[in-house]
This record gives structure tokens, C-alpha cells and sequence, in this order.
């Protein structure tokens, strides 16, 4: 397989048996390369900036420097990695920590190894990946309430407000479209909106 089909991959996990099993389990995949491992959030930084993968996937709990943390130093630095958090934790904080600090996706370490490897995949692709469960959670109907916006949602409506389309703002933020997709989606179900325009009004609305 030609190496420009290869995905590039940055591990990072402060237990060293889950890096040498995913390790085991990336080597066996022709499109599949592993070409860093990191420990703690400021070794996997370090590697992105050094190796420049397609993909990092890394745990949220690490030391020196926790994966909420490092996702937000990610996009803060424009480092073009797509990130896919493997976590022990399927909980919402998890699951809203991930999304919210810009991850590309959110995998369980006790999915299936057929599952990760998907995940991967599509991470890579572009395509936001998370836990059916995580559905019901992240995108549960609220009650309309403009105050309850997240610090990432308040940020997209404002942009939207600015007439700004979702390419402009994926690029602004430093997110995957289908990220913004996701928290429009989130912005219009707190705003109880159906649309661009309507939610850039209520925007506009707010003292």
C-alpha cells in the first residue's frame, strides 16, 4: 500500500500496557502506522509537533498534563491532527469534556478491537465518531435557555451571527466541520431554533 494511504498515528496513554496493545493491534493493519507513543499530555504535544500524524488517539486522564487540557492546547497550537479519545469512561462529563475541548471522536477501551480500529478509520476520514449511548446524552432535548450555551457552542453562535459558514468557522476554531455540525446542532436545541437565522436573531437578541 502506497504510504500516501497510510494513516499516520500518535498513541498516547499513561498505561504502558494499553499502548502496547494497541500498538500490537495498529501493526497489523496495512493502512495503519504508529509513529509515536506518548505518556503524559506534554510528550504527546512534543510528538505532534514533531511527527505530524493524521490521527492521535489518547486518553482523557493523564498526568502532567490531563486530555482536556492537551485537546485544548491541540487546537489552541493548529496542529492538524484529528483526535480520537479512547477512554475507560463512557459517563457524559467524559463524553461532553471530549467534544467540548474540540475532539474529532470519543471510543471506549472496552469496545471490541474491531470497533477501535473503526473508529480510527473514521476519525481519520473526517467523520465525528461516538458511542451510540452518547447520543442520548449529548443531544437529549433542554429546555430553551441561551445562558446554558457552552464556552465552544457560545463561540460557533457568534460566528453564525457574523454570517459565517460552517467551513470559515471549522477553520476559525480549528475544528472538523462535522464538529461545528454537532454543536449547531446542540446551539439550536438550547436555543429551541431551527435554523442559521433563527439562532443568529436570538443572538442578536441577547443583552
Amino acid at each position: 500500500m502506497a504510504d500516501d494511504k497510510l494513516v499516520r498515528i500518535v498513541l498516547a496513554d499513561d498505561h504502558a500496557l494499553v499502548l502496547e496493545g494497541l500498538s500490537a493491534l495498529l501493526a497489523a493493519e496495512s493502512d495503519l502506522r504508529v509513529v509515536a507513543t506518548a505518556t503524559d499530555g506534554e510528550r504527546l504535544l512534543d510528538a505532534l509537533h514533531r511527527f505530524r500524524p493524521d490521527v492521535a488517539v489518547m486518553d482523557l486522564q493523564m498526568p502532567y498534563m490531563d486530555g482536556p487540557t492537551c485537546l485544548r492546547r491541540i487546537r489552541d497550537e493548529g496542529l492538524p491532527a484529528r483526535v480520537l479519545v479512547l477512554s475507560a469512561f463512557g459517563d457524559a462529563h467524559a463524553l461532553r469534556a471530549a467534544i467540548e475541548n474540540g475532539a474529532d471522536g470519543f471510543a471506549l477501551k472496552t469496545d471490541p478491537p474491531a470497533a477501535t480500529l473503526r473508529a480510527i478509520r473514521q476519525v481519520a476520514a473526517g467523520q465525528m465518531v461516538f458511542p451510540q449511548a452518547a447520543r442520548r446524552w449529548l443531544t437529549q432535548p433542554l429546555t430553551p435557555d441561551p445562558d446554558s450555551l457552552t464556552e465552544r457552542e457560545a463561540a460557533v453562535l457568534a460566528l453564525v451571527a457574523e454570517g459565517k459558514s460552517n467551513a470559515l468557522i471549522a477553520q476559525t476554531l480549528n475544528l472538523s466541520e462535522n464538529t461545528v455540525k454537532f454543536h449547531l446542532r446542540n446551539v439550536f436545541a438550547k436555543l429551541g431554533v431551527g435554523n442559521r437565522t433563527e439562532a443568529a436573531a436570538k443572538y442578536r437578541q441577547r443583552p
